[in-house]
């Protein structure tokens, strides 16, 4: 039987959550990225990155760049958690933007996380008005999939979390 890990990154729970239903599906060990050491890492067979996606960027993936020549032979799959709507152009432009070059080949999976303005930083929660203020004066339909949320948003409760977001990557690991 393949030994795996979970590596994650979660902002604000989104991504820890999709996490605690791996971890119920795989039994995989665990860790957060911030204790992550390569040479703990090195032992497993299967590594799956989970990580949240803030301004584009999905959390994490910089341990898997720095350390991509001692994993390349490893199986290893990513996990974006992000808010953008689940479609086909939002994942070609997160997987375009985050794995270039050696990591270009990884699996990439993606997941609707959550959003609650109200347990956001004063950072984040100044950015998410700012944006709306920004977009108050343009046409609906003029608007791209990340604009649709936060104008829909207004301050809201959102939980987008599912488990089916989970099927594919589980399709892959059990493989």
């Amino acid at each position: 039987m393949e030994k795996g890990i979970i590596i994650y990154k979660t902002r604000y729970g989104a991504t820890k959550k999709y996490v605690d239903w791996l971890i119920e599906q795989t039994k995989y060990d665990c860790i957060e990225l911030e204790k992550a050491k390569i040479n703990n890492i090195d032992g497993y067979d299967t590594i799956v990155l989970c990580g949240s996606i803030y301004t584009s960027n999905i959390s994490g993936i910089s341990f898997i760049r720095k350390n991509y020549n001692i994993l390349k032979n490893k199986k290893l799959a990513i996990l974006g958690v992000g808010a953008s709507l689940d479609n086909k152009e939002n994942f070609e432009n997160l997987k375009n933007y985050n794995l270039k070059g050696d990591l270009k080949d990884i699996p990439l999976f993606y997941a609707r996380g959550a959003i609650d303005e109200e347990n956001m930083s004063f950072k984040d929660r100044l950015l998410c008005k700012m944006l709306r203020k920004i977009i108050s004066n343009q046409d609906p339909k003029t608007y791209d999939s990340i604009t649709k949320v936060i104008a829909t948003i207004d301050g809201n409760k959102c939980d987008w979390t599912d488990k089916k977001y989970l099927k594919k990557l589980l399709e892959y690991i059990n493989k």
